[in-house]
């Protein structure tokens, strides 16, 4: 068996970046920004008016100063004359600052008879004015690689970016196996049960910004094993979900190795998870989860979460951790790593009485992974774990 850091190690090997494609603004949200994008324009784009008043020059405007008004600025239609000495501009916020013009005096410290306005409040503080460029100028740089959130959208959409380059989604074909799975709505027999880790694993798959494909049940026989390792064959990851360990009916690793399957790895030093496999298929990176629903899941977060991240360009490491306070003893770990489904609360974590691998009913009520190294010592309430959050 290899270690949780070696066989990232090796996984990382096998995959690299997606190709780069350019899609319009309005579908680039939560995708991965693959280069450096440039704003077109400056932001404001002109001098603009931060609140509702009287832009005036600056130097004029003392108590109970009069002016007279001249005209009107409005977003998207500015005054086209010149502020004078003695004339104000009544003007609103996001408005071009007239020509001329160098302070904006609240509407609430002037009164206001016909055409004139008197200033009836000292004027101290700032001017009132969004300065061109205040919030970026053209040339400035949203630097890549990043998820690209809501924000980030209308921020390229004030840059002036129609088209963002991304990274291509990494296509995924996932591969249930096993004679005993029928798919949800059916009529299993005495001895089958409902595929449910190719869901999970979907969803999670999706959320991560690749393109999940889910093909048919493969069966415990050579025939429909080939027939969905080919209907697999355009994807960047194929990921088999049971029969990749030693039984008998687990023929996932024989079967991939007669169409050109070169193995990375067999077995890990983690728990659950154990038997898992990875290695090279044609153009595509090739990884056997254990077919217990919580391996398979934890697995997908361990190992394939990082995977995804380095095929979309982002950093290759593994999946994010945290710390909490353990709220309750924790025996001795074994010797390996040791995935446990926790809650975590106001920085404190709980871990799971009851760990079985089969039991998803447990991994849907936790909202982290609490991991123990191999062999760590039994651990009293107040010690710090590491976890991952889920």
């Amino acid at each position: 068996m290899i270690s949780v850091d070696e066989a990232l190690e090796k996984l990382f090997a096998l995959v690299c970046p997606t190709a780069h494609e350019s899609v319009p603004l309005l579908e680039a949200a939560g995708r991965v920004l693959a280069t450096d994008v440039t704003a077109r324009r400056d932001q404001p784009p002109f001098a603009t008016s931060a609140m509702d008043g009287y832009a005036v020059i600056s130097e004029e405007a003392d108590l109970h100063a009069q002016f007279k008004v001249i005209g009107e600025s409005a977003a998207g239609h500015g005054f086209a004359g010149e502020v004078k000495p003695g004339q104000a501009v009544r003007i609103f916020t996001g408005a071009p600052l007239p020509k001329g013009a160098s302070r904006v005096v609240i509407q609430e410290d002037v009164e206001r008879r016909a055409d004139l306005i008197t200033i009836t409040d000292s004027q101290t503080g700032g001017t009132n004015i969004r300065p061109q460029g205040d919030d970026f100028r053209a040339g400035d740089v949203i630097h890549a690689p990043r998820v690209i959130s809501p924000t980030d959208l209308a921020l390229l959409a004030a840059m002036n970016i129609a088209h963002v380059p991304v990274h291509r989604k990494p296509v995924v074909a996932l591969i249930s196996t096993g004679d005993e799975l029928v798919m949800p709505g059916e009529d299993p027999s005495p001895d089958q049960i409902v595929a449910s880790n190719s869901f999970g694993l979907y969803a999670l798959l999706r959320d991560w910004g690749a393109e999940p494909r889910l093909l048919p049940i493969a069966r415990d026989n050579r025939e429909s094993l080939e027939t969905a390792f080919r209907l697999a064959e355009t994807a960047d990851l194929i990921v088999t979900i049971g029969g990749a360990s030693v039984g008998d009916h687990d023929m996932v690793g024989d079967v991939g190795e007669t169409m050109g399957l070169e193995r990375s790895f067999y077995k890990i030093a983690i728990r659950p998870g154990k038997p898992l496999m990875a290695g090279r298929m044609g153009n595509a990176a090739m990884v056997g989860l254990p077919g217990n629903p919580v391996s398979a899941m934890v697995c997908a977060r361990v190992f394939l979460s990082p995977m995804i991240r380095s095929m979309l360009g982002m950093n290759a490491a593994r999946a994010e951790e945290r710390r909490a306070v353990l709220t309750h003893d924790l025996p001795r770990n074994g010797p390996r790593e040791h995935y446990q489904r926790a809650v975590v609360e106001n920085g404190q974590v709980t871990v799971a009485a009851r760990q079985d691998s089969a039991l998803l009913s447990v991994l849907a009520d936790a909202n982290a992974l609490a991991v123990s190294p191999p062999d760590a010592p039994a651990q009293p309430a107040g010690s710090e774990i590491r976890y991952i959050s889920i």
